[in-house]
C-alpha cells in the first residue's frame, strides 16, 4: 500500500471557521495516525476574494491549533501553466472541447431549457463545431460521460451511485485562462499523490465530476470520505447568527488550543464515553469509521467546560503565559512572575476562559476597586468599620503577611469579636475586592501584601464614614 497522503485545501477568501478547521484537523490525524503525510494546500484562485491577509490568518489559525503540515502551503495560483497544459492534453486527446459562447447565449440556452421542462445542461452545441472563429476567445469544456453511472465509495457516506446523464459538460478552463475548482482540485489532488480526499460533504455532489477527469488523465483515484456539516445549537445551518465564530476568534476570546481541538474532533466522531483527549490519544484512536454521518450541532456549553478542565489541568508556566496577554490588554502590566503565578494559581479552578479570568483578576491590578457591582455595597456599613480598623490595626504589627497569618488574622477576630467567620470574611473581601465572592481571602490578602491591603481597608472605612454623613 502506497503512503498515506491528505491535504487540506483552503480557500483565502476569509478567515479560517470551524468547519474547515474540522476538516483540517481529520486530515492531520489520519495522517498521523496513518504515519503518513499532511499537505497545505492554498486555493487562491478567485484572484478578486484571495487576499495575503486571510492566507496568514490561516496559516496562524492551523499553527495556533497546533496542526503542523508536512508539505507546502502550495499556491494554485503558481500553477496556472500545469492546468492549462493539462487541459491542452485533454483537447489533444478529444476529451475536452473549445466552448465559443458568450455569457448571455448561455444563459438563454438556460432559460429555454428550464421552460421546456428540461434539466438545463449545456447543450453541446460547440462539441460539433467543426470551424473555430479566429480571435475569439474560448473556454475549454471536458467532455463528460453521458450513460451509464459513476459510483462513489466513500468511506464515510457509504456507497452512492449518480446517473451520468445527470452530470453536464463542466467548464474546466474559463476564458480567460483560469482553471475551474473540479478541475484545478483534480489535477492538484493527482499529480501531489493524494491518497484520502477527507472534506465536508457540501463537495460530494462534485465528486462524480471529478472522478470522470480522474479517469480522463488516468491520474489513480484516491479514497474519498465526506464529513458531514456543522449545525448551530438549533440544528440549523451554521451561520453567523450562531456566532460561527472564526478560529482565531476563539483564541480571543480565552480558550486553550488543546481544548478546541478536543472540541472540534467530538463534532462528528466519537470514541465510547470519553469526553477528554491528549493529542496523542486522538492519533492513537481516531479513524474514519468512527465519524458519524449525521450532522453533528455546536455546542458552547461543551466547550466551556472542556476548556475550564484544560486550564485547571494545564502547566501552571504555560497558563501564565497564556493569560499575560489578556490582562496586559486591560492595561495592567506586572514584571513579578511570581506574584502573577499566585494570580492564576488562585483562580484556575474557577474559569471557564481566559478573558474570565483576566475579567476576575482585575483587582489584582488595579490601584482601586468599586464597590458598585453584585451587591457589594450591603457589606460596607457602619458595622464594618471596626473589623477593618481591628484587621488594620493587626496587619501593622506583622512582619510578613502569608495564608498563614491572613488565616490566624481572621480567626482572631472572629474569636475577639464572637462573630462566626462568615461575618468577617464577607466585609473584608468586598473590602479588598470589590466583589462578594473570589479566591480564598487568605489566598488573596497573601497576593494583595501587607500595604495594598492596608490602603483597601483605609478606602473601605473613608467610603463608609462618606455614606454615613450623607
Amino acid at each position: 500500500m502506497s503512503k498515506v497522503r491528505t491535504r487540506f485545501a483552503p480557500s483565502p477568501t476569509g478567515d479560517l471557521h470551524i468547519g474547515g478547521a474540522r476538516t483540517a484537523l481529520f486530515n492531520w490525524l489520519f495522517a498521523k495516525k496513518m504515519k503518513g503525510v499532511f499537505i497545505l494546500r492554498i486555493e487562491d484562485t478567485d484572484v478578486e476574494r484571495s487576499t495575503q491577509e486571510a492566507v496568514q490568518g490561516i496559516l496562524d489559525a492551523m499553527k495556533w491549533l497546533g496542526l503542523d503540515w508536512d508539505e507546502g502551503p502550495y499556491f494554485q495560483s503558481e500553477r496556472f501553466r500545469l492546468y492549462q497544459e493539462v487541459a491542452e492534453r485533454l483537447l489533444r486527446e478529444g476529451k475536452a472541447y473549445r466552448c465559443y459562447c458568450k455569457p448571455e447565449e448561455l444563459e438563454e440556452k438556460r432559460k429555454e431549457a428550464l421552460r421546456a421542462g428540461r434539466k438545463p445542461k449545456y447543450d453541446r452545441s460547440c462539441l460539433e463545431r467543426r470551424v473555430h472563429p479566429l480571435n475569439q476567445p474560448f473556454a475549454i469544456r471536458f467532455l463528460s460521460s453521458d450513460h451509464g453511472e459513476t459510483v462513489v465509495d466513500d468511506l464515510i457516506q457509504g456507497r452512492i451511485v449518480f446517473d451520468n446523464s445527470e452530470l453536464d459538460d463542466l467548464i474546466i478552463l474559463r476564458s480567460d485562462g483560469y482553471p475551474t475548482y473540479n478541475f484545478s482540485v483534480v489535477v492538484d489532488d493527482g499529480t501531489m499523490g493524494i491518497t484520502h480526499v477527507i472534506r465536508g460533504n457540501d463537495h460530494l455532489n462534485n465528486t462524480p465530476r471529478q472522478i470522470q477527469i480522474y479517469q480522463a488523465l488516468e491520474y489513480p483515484l484516491p479514497k474519498f470520505a465526506h464529513v458531514p456539516m456543522i449545525l448551530g445549537p438549533d440544528k440549523k445551518k451554521l451561520s453567523k447568527r450562531h456566532g460561527a465564530p472564526s478560529v482565531m476568534e476563539y483564541k480571543k476570546m480565552g480558550y486553550l488550543p488543546e481544548a478546541v481541538v478536543n472540541y472540534l474532533v467530538r463534532l462528528g466522531w466519537s470514541y465510547g464515553d470519553q469526553e477528554e483527549f491528549t493529542l496523542e490519544e486522538l492519533i492513537e484512536k481516531f479513524t474514519l469509521e468512527a465519524v458519524g454521518r449525521s450532522p453533528a450541532a455546536i455546542n458552547p456549553g461543551k466547550l466551556d467546560w472542556l476548556n475550564s478542565q484544560y486550564i485547571k489541568k494545564k502547566d501552571l508556566d504555560g497558563l501564565v503565559r497564556l493569560f499575560r496577554p489578556f490582562i496586559e490588554e486591560k492595561g495592567y502590566f506586572i514584571s513579578d512572575i511570581e506574584t502573577l503565578r499566585k494570580i492564576v494559581s488562585s483562580l484556575r479552578e474557577r474559569v471557564k476562559t481566559l478573558v474570565e479570568m483576566a475579567n476576575l483578576s482585575e483587582f489584582y491590578f488595579t490601584q482601586e476597586v468599586s464597590y458598585e457591582e453584585g451587591g457589594a455595597k450591603k457589606f460596607l456599613t457602619s458595622d464594618s468599620l471596626l473589623i477593618f480598623n481591628e484587621m488594620r490595626e493587626a496587619l501593622l504589627k506583622e512582619r510578613v503577611l502569608n495564608r498563614e497569618t491572613a488565616h490566624r488574622l481572621i480567626q482572631n477576630l472572629s474569636e475577639k469579636q464572637g462573630l462566626p467567620l462568615v461575618k468577617i470574611a464577607q466585609p473584608v473581601r468586598v473590602a479588598l475586592t470589590g466583589r462578594t465572592a473570589s479566591p480564598p481571602l487568605d489566598e488573596v490578602m497573601e497576593i494583595l501584601g501587607p500595604e495594598r491591603v492596608i490602603q483597601r481597608l483605609e478606602r473601605a472605612v473613608k467610603y463608609i464614614e462618606q455614606k454615613e454623613e450623607k
